[in-house]
C-alpha cells in the first residue's frame, strides 16, 4: 500500500522531538493578536442586544483602568475581515474608549460551532430578555440538530441523533427545562410589536406562547386592539383567542369582545365597546379607526362647548 502523506499516525513530528517543555506549552496556548476594530463585524443575526446600561458603564471603566483582561474570540470570514463569536460588549466598550485595535483570539470553527459558542458565552449575562433567549435558543438548537447529522457526534449511529436529544442537551447547559425552552422558541413566531411587549413585561410568557399560534394578520389585529384598549390579554384570554383562530373565527369584533372582558384583578377603568358605538359612526370609517374617530368627535365636542361658553361670556 502506498504511503499517504495526509494520514496522521499520531506520531511526534521530527521538530517536536527537540522542543523544550516550555516550547511545547507555548505551542498549545491560544495566539492573541491585536485586530483593528474596523475589520470586525457582528455575528450574523446576533440575537443579543448591546445595551448602554450600568453593566456597560462598569465594563468601560474596568477596561479603562485595567485594560482588556479577556480577549474577544473571532472567526475569520475573509482575507482581512473577521466576525465576533464572543465579545460584542467588549468590542463596544473599546469603541467607546476610542481604541483602534482590540486583543483577540482568532479560531478556526464551522458556522454551527460558532453559533453554539456565541450562545454559550452570551447566556452568562446578568440580564437576558425573553426575545434574546428565544432567538438564541432557536439558533443553538438548529445548530445542534445540524451537527447531529454526523454519525461521529452520537454514540448510537443507528439510533436517534442529536436532533432528537438536543432539547435535553440544551436544557442541561442553559438551566431552563425542555418545556421552558420550547416556550421561549415559540416567541420567535410573534410579530416584533408583540415581542416587544413581552420584553417590556407587559405580556407574560405563557399568554405570549398562546398568541404565537395566531396567524400574522391576526397578531396585527390584536396589536391594534391592544393599542386602542391600552390593555394586554391574560393567559385565559390568549387561550380563547387561539381557540377562535383555530376555528377560523378570529376577527376584529371577536378580538374586541375578548379584550373587553374584565380581568379578575383588573383596576376599574372606563371601557367602551366599539361594537356598541358603531351605529353613531359613518359606515365608511374602518373598524380599526373607530378609536381615532371617537377621539376626534370628543375633541370637536369640547371645542364646541368652549365656543358656546365664550359666546355666553360676551353677552
Amino acid at each position: 500500500m502506498k504511503n499517504d502523506p495526509k494520514i496522521d499516525l499520531g506520531m511526534t513530528g521530527y521538530a517536536e522531538l527537540f522542543m523544550t517543555d516550555q516550547e511545547r506549552k507555548d505551542r498549545t496556548l491560544p495566539k492573541i493578536e491585536d485586530i483593528p476594530l474596523r475589520r470586525i463585524d457582528d455575528f450574523p443575526n446576533h440575537p443579543f442586544q448591546v445595551r448602554m446600561d450600568e453593566d456597560m458603564q462598569q465594563l468601560v471603566e474596568s477596561i479603562r483602568d485595567r485594560g482588556l483582561i479577556t480577549p474577544i474570540i473571532l472567526r475569520k470570514k475573509g482575507e482581512d475581515q473577521y466576525e465576533i463569536v464572543s465579545g460584542h460588549r467588549r468590542r463596544k466598550a473599546c469603541e467607546i474608549l476610542g481604541y483602534k485595535t482590540i486583543k483577540a483570539e482568532v479560531r478556526e470553527m464551522t458556522r454551527d460551532e460558532a453559533i453554539i459558542m456565541m450562545v454559550e458565552s452570551n447566556l452568562q449575562r446578568s440580564v437576558i430578555l425573553p426575545s434574546e433567549k428565544a432567538f438564541s435558543y432557536k439558533m443553538r438548537l438548529d445548530a445542534m440538530k445540524r451537527q447531529g447529522v454526523r454519525k461521529d457526534l452520537t454514540s448510537d449511529p443507528v439510533g436517534p441523533k442529536l436532533g432528537s436529544r438536543s432539547n435535553e442537551d440544551l436544557a442541561s447547559d442553559v438551566g431552563d427545562s425542555t418545556s421552558q425552552i420550547k416556550r421561549y422558541i415559540r416567541l420567535t413566531e410573534l410579530i416584533p410589536p408583540l415581542l416587544n411587549l413581552v420584553d417590556e413585561g407587559k405580556i407574560g410568557l405563557r399568554p405570549a406562547v398562546e398568541l404565537s399560534y395566531l396567524k400574522k394578520d391576526e397578531q396585527k389585529m390584536l396589536m391594534e386592539a391592544i393599542e386602542y384598549t391600552q390593555c394586554t390579554p391574560s393567559h385565559a384570554q390568549a387561550i380563547r383567542l387561539r381557540a377562535f383562530s383555530i376555528d377560523g373565527a378570529l376577527g376584529p369584533h371577536v378580538i374586541e369582545n375578548v379584550m373587553g372582558e374584565e380581568k379578575p384583578n383588573q383596576k376599574e377603568r372606563i371601557s367602551v365597546r366599539y361594537a356598541d358605538v358603531r351605529k353613531y359612526i359613518p359606515s365608511n370609517v374602518p373598524f380599526n379607526k373607530t378609536g381615532d374617530y371617537i377621539m376626534k368627535a370628543l375633541d370637536f365636542y369640547q371645542r364646541y362647548q368652549e365656543r358656546k361658553k365664550a359666546d355666553r361670556g360676551d353677552r
